[in-house]
């Protein structure tokens, strides 16, 4: 009977709903985290008869049955979360598009939302890390060094750092490098909150001062965009379409069952 198979991939489809909306609800306390979506699409159709018009009349439409669902991708909304203040040198909120890019051990590129940045001290100098240690780069495609001596260090909207040296004076210390992507739901999720770029999200744009439309907020970071009720009704939904479908299949068991008992 269809309706086994098709009630079948109705029940896979909405355990990997249920997947990604855990997946969510387990990164709501997540910096910068962007919630999933799975997306369906209906499977191919048998048609049992086709529509025939002719001058004297016909069949209007077709007798056609689906053959069920099947997931076909998760798009990731971007949209901005709060930004949460939290006084830290070093805590940096994006408020509006764009990524920061992050180098990895092997020179490879990624790009991060995620503003919480640390010192990682070598000798008599200091460099802005992730938490996991990977450097941010700087708009000349090098590491961020802050030396020892300077104190003050602020960072401004266009991520333009500056630092007081030991006469008092303020000084240059590096420009954070700012890109966006075309198509950003197009990245890869690497996990550590990191996206690796790939051809669908297009080529990394690095903004210039003068043409950032978005800013950098020191000592804010952003929190995660997932919104706890609205995926607390979707979780509820996938689990009684679930059972829905579990149904389906009960009751076609019991008239396979009825029909097996009409030979007796």
């Amino acid at each position: 009977m269809r309706s086994l198979w098709t009630a079948a991939t109705a029940m896979k489809a909405q355990q990997l709903n249920i997947d990604t909306i855990s997946n969510n609800l387990a990164n709501v306390n997540t910096t910068s985290y962007k919630a999933q979506r799975l997306e369906f699409k209906d499977l191919m159709y048998e048609a049992l008869k086709r529509s025939n018009l002719s001058d004297d009349g016909g069949r209007p439409v077709n007798l056609e049955v689906g053959h069920g669902v099947m997931p076909v991708a998760t798009t990731r909304s971007f949209l901005q979360g709060n930004l949460m203040p939290t006084e830290g040198t070093f805590d940096l909120g994006i408020d509006g598009e764009g990524f920061f890019e992050i180098t990895m051990p092997n020179g490879e590129k990624r790009y991060t939302r995620d503003g919480t940045f640390k010192l990682s001290v070598e000798d008599d100098e200091a460099k802005l890390v992730t938490s996991d240690g990977y450097y941010l780069t700087s708009e000349d495609d090098s590491e961020i060094v802050i030396n020892r001596n300077l104190k003050d260090i602020s960072i401004d909207l266009f991520g333009n750092i500056t630092a007081k040296d030991e006469d008092g004076e303020r000084v240059d210390v590096g420009k954070i490098k700012f890109v966006t992507f075309m198509n950003p739901e197009g990245l890869l999720s690497q996990g550590q909150n990191l996206y690796k770029a790939t051809a669908a999200s297009g080529e990394v744009n690095q903004v210039d001062a003068e043409d950032m439309k978005s800013s950098i907020r020191q000592g804010l970071i952003e929190t995660s965009n997932v919104q706890i009720v609205e995926e607390m009704v979707k979780m509820i939904t996938a689990q009684r379409a679930y059972e829905i479908s579990s149904k389906s299949i009960q009751a076609s068991e019991e008239m396979m069952q009825v029909t097996n008992n009409l030979k007796r």
